[in-house]
């Protein structure tokens, strides 16, 4: 018998089944698994949760203990898995599967349970399942309240209970998403070996409510029926959630793969971490090593600890105390190492850590901020598994440690935050979503009033359920988070940049975009006084101006712009606050931002010379910028090189070709910054005149009208540098102000083609290792040589790094586009490659409505045109864009 298909829908894994199958699946050989069964249906709903983007996307395959079956269910996920896989497939409902279910665990003598439903629904159920099924084996009833369910040992002790029932099959039937929730985490405690998320099936059965016609099920208003029926409940389920699930639909559904079973993903990902870790050390391959210490000593430098504490202190003498204690605790279970970054202007805090010789702490030399306490911290803490930041008002609650990293293993996370508590151990709500505009607006307007607003309008989680289950989050605040020393290595120091508030915004941000993710871990209980640190007008400026430098670094453009609006209108709203009307001061006078950071130079301590921060060292590599004329713009892209070149470790060329301006006396200007001279004209002769007498890799490659930001030069360079790709770029945006509305269109359009997103050519920047080089040989005399490179590399070869863009002035005129083109489409033309296709069909597939199909029109239009480049003998105009450099 072939495996059942499967496919991806709104990026949640279904299976494709008809209902025999689908029963044969979840009760055939039941009792002989060895891990139970979870079955949940997949509709817009399930999509909403546990898809693409979902609060809990990840949560089920995170369960080690339970096997997942997920079957068709709703409309339009039905519509979209006919599209892709050519044939029509059943709509398998819980309420429509129960029946058959309950009449096969009748003839194989299963005892079946139902966990959810009122008393009164369980009631009616019993009644008519004596009636109608008095064959059927009925293990028993359960009905937790929501509290109940929402408190661990309550919700374990149901568990138990229907474990004591000898429950064989056990219908849960909690709602979305908190039954499959319940079965991640408990299932495996019930004993039960089929576990069906079923809903309302309970109501349904005892006829509690009504099912739609099956005329209106078969046209897919079932949703209108159940919505007219229960509006109230019901409502927010299909009018707000159901849009945005169904946009997640047509965007993450594609043909499935093979799913692993849950011995298969956990051993995956210890695999993973073992591999991942310096020397392959991140886990014990049997349990062996040394093991922690039972007094509650912390591990000394050259012993191996598994997770290594950061701390960042400023003025904390009287919490340090209360912080190691609970540390010590956790080190009789986990081997720790305690490290200790003081910011302090004074030795009191140092004084108070001494009385703890197994703590290593020292001064930095002065107020670093919260990001450069950290990367001093790290730096000093040797080799660990992973790394603990922690707050200095925080204490650690028993087997908060272990909880994070048996977290950190078990999912292969990038980094996981615990569940913060204040001194009455209720919650924080620290998770948070990542910051658009509009997030920062609802913020803005409404504060923490209309909690149940939109997750697109809210940046916090304050739906509670967040904080009782394990699932991945965008960020969470900074005072706990433990992140894998594999994780730490790819994502580099912490950006110094915001001293302090929105650095972990910042790193949560760069972990995800390396592909790592962020888990929240509720077993993990951490109380933070929240005051520790102090507070100060300057500080909450700097909060609210942090936000700002955050959306124009990962947000550029106009969603910047409207972020920073609403930043300002938060504070104008509630000026009538002292606080608030400073803030709003402060952020209306930008170029004294830079005020607002605490005096960060070294400190002088009293019999203790200052210790000045070791800044991280630059990558190495080469740049090489060609230019032909270039007098009024290659200044600009000069002068965002100037880091790089004050490092010492990255050599600039200028390759200026048949100038006849002072392009070469701008660039002499720039201290370190060669200059060639060559008296022909052409990029291509540029580019390998340059190459001739650069001597670093990786290589650069840059327009001369691009600008590029120092982090996106530093990471590119370390990317290339560690050798696992040939080729790559920074991300990019264009900036089409003045444009052209044809030419606005067309680039609009361009973006939306998926292999133009993954393409080398475009950015104006472009960069290659020496081993990318040696493919590369020398560059192409009359091709656009970004185009012409992007064709030698597989996509697995090269690497679009998701860091700060650089910005791309467009062609402004119909013209200058044109000509841009014909230079463009002659790399391939010579190549006698090229990929029309692809490009027609990855524009095809980009049109989403009447508007981008009119954009898709004009792209098509304009590679039509530009594709027309007349013969290709003898040599190339120097065909590039004059009118954006204006």
């Amino acid at each position: 018998m072939s495996a059942p298909a499967r496919v991806q829908l709104g990026g949640t894994a279904v299976t494709l089944l008809d209902a025999a199958e689908a029963v044969e699946a979840i009760l055939g050989g039941c009792r002989g698994r060895t891990a139970p069964l979870g079955v949940v249906s997949a509709n817009l709903d399930h999509v909403f949760h546990f898809g693409a983007g979902g609060r809990w996307q990840h949560a089920l395959e995170a369960a080690d203990d339970v096997e997942w079956l997920t079957l068709l269910d709703g409309a339009p996920l039905a519509v979209e898995a006919e599209r892709i896989t050519g044939r029509a497939w059943p709509r398998l409902a819980g309420s429509d599967l129960i029946g058959p279910l309950l009449d096969r665990a009748a003839a194989d003598g299963l005892r079946v349970g139902f966990l959810g439903g009122s008393p009164a629904a369980q009631e009616l159920l019993a009644a008519r399942l004596a009636e109608r099924r008095p064959g059927l084996a009925v293990a028993g009833f359960w009905s937790p309240s929501r509290e109940e369910l929402g408190d661990p040992d309550s919700a374990r002790a149901a568990a138990l209970a229907v474990a004591a029932a000898r429950t064989d099959v056990l219908v849960v039937g909690l709602g979305k998403p908190r039954q499959e929730l319940w079965i991640a985490e408990h299932g495996a405690h019930t004993g039960a070996r089929a576990l069906l998320a079923f809903g309302a099936v309970v109501d349904f059965l005892a006829e509690r409510i009504q099912r739609a016609p099956a005329w209106v099920a078969e046209h897919g208003f079932e949703w209108a029926w159940r919505l007219a029926l229960e509006p109230a409940r019901l409502s927010e389920r299909y009018l707000v959630q159901g849009p945005e699930a169904y946009l997640r639909l047509r965007r993450h559904s594609a043909a499935g793969g093979i799913a692993l079973s849950a011995a298969a993903r956990r051993e995956a990902a210890r695999a993973s971490a073992r591999a991942a870790h310096p020397a392959g050390r991140g886990l014990p391959r049997d349990g062996g090593g040394a093991r922690p210490d039972a007094e509650g000593a912390f591990v000394r430098d050259g012993e191996g600890a598994e997770v290594a504490v950061v701390v960042v202190t400023y003025n904390n003498a009287d919490t340090v105390d209360a912080l190691v204690a609970s540390l010590r605790r956790e080190a009789r279970a986990v081997r720790l190492r305690v490290v200790v970054a003081d910011n302090s202007p004074d030795r009191a805090t140092l004084d108070a850590l001494a009385r703890h010789p197994d703590v290593r702490a020292f001064p930095t030399g002065g107020n670093l901020g919260y990001a450069g306490g950290i990367n001093a911290a790290v730096a000093a803490a040797g080799d660990a598994e992973a790394y603990l930041v922690l707050n200095p008002d925080t204490e650690v609650s028993p087997g908060a440690v272990a909880a994070l990293l048996a977290r950190l293993r078990a999912s292969g996370a990038g980094a996981v935050v615990p569940l913060l508590i204040d001194d009455d151990s209720a919650p924080h709500l620290s998770l948070r979503r990542e910051p658009t505009a509009a997030r920062i607006w609802g913020d803005a307007l409404f504060g923490a009033h209309f909690a149940g607003r939109p997750q697109w309008c809210a940046e916090t989680d304050y739906e509670p359920e967040s904080y009782a289950h394990a699932h991945t989050v965008d960020w969470a605040t900074g005072a706990a988070m433990l992140v894998s020393a594999h994780a730490a290595a790819e994502t580099g120091p912490w950006d110094e940049r915001y001293f302090m508030y929105s650095e972990e915004t910042d790193y949560c941000h760069s972990l995800r975009a390396r592909g790592f993710e962020v888990w929240f871990e509720p077993a993990a209980r951490v109380r933070h006084s929240g005051a520790g640190s102090g507070t100060s007008g300057p500080l909450a400026a700097l909060l609210a101006v942090n936000r700002i430098r955050y959306m124009r670094k990962h947000h550029p453009g106009a969603s910047a712009a409207l972020a920073s609006a609403a930043v300002v209108a938060r504070e104008a709203l509630r000026s009538y606050d002292g606080g608030h009307r400073r803030t709003l001061a402060a952020l209306l006078r930008p170029r004294r931002w830079g005020a607002l950071v605490p005096l960060a130079g070294p400190a002088v301590v009293p019999g203790q010379p200052p210790v000045p921060a070791a800044p991280a060292e630059h990558p190495r590599g080469s740049i090489v910028i060609p230019a032909h004329n270039e007098e009024a713009v290659i200044g600009r892209t000069l002068e965002r090189l100037r880091p790089a070149l004050a490092s010492g470790r990255v050599e600039v060329i200028v390759a200026c070709n048949a100038c006849t301006d002072a392009t070469a006396e701008v660039a002499r200007a720039f201290d370190g910054v060669r200059v060639l001279e060559l008296p022909e004209p052409g990029k291509g002769r540029a580019l390998n005149a340059a190459d001739a007498v650069a001597t670093q890799w990786p290589r650069v490659y840059l327009d001369a009208d691009i600008e590029l930001p120092p982090a996106a030069l530093a990471s590119v360079l370390a990317e290339l540098g560690r050798g696992r790709y040939l080729a790559g770029r920074p991300g990019f945006r264009y900036d089409d102000t003045g444009c052209d509305p044809l030419v606005a269109a067309y680039y609009r359009a361009r973006v939306r083609v998926p292999s133009n997103r993954a393409a080398l050519w475009g950015a104006g920047c472009y960069a290659l290792s020496e081993a990318g080089h040696r493919r590369l040989g020398r560059f192409p005399e009359d091709a656009a040589d970004d185009y012409y490179v992007d064709a030698l590399f597989p996509a697995e070869a090269k690497v679009i790094l998701d860091c700060e863009p650089v910005t791309v002035r467009p062609p402004q005129t119909a013209g200058s586009l044109i000509s841009t083109l014909h230079r463009v489409y002659r790399a391939p033309a010579l190549a006698g490659g090229g990929t029309p296709g692809r490009t027609v069909r990855g524009l095809l597939a980009s049109v989403r409505g009447p508007l981008s199909a009119a954009d898709a029109a004009v792209y098509a239009t304009f590679a039509l045109v530009g594709r027309r480049i007349g013969p290709l003998a003898g040599p190339a105009p120097w065909e590039r864009d004059e009118s954006s450099r204006r």
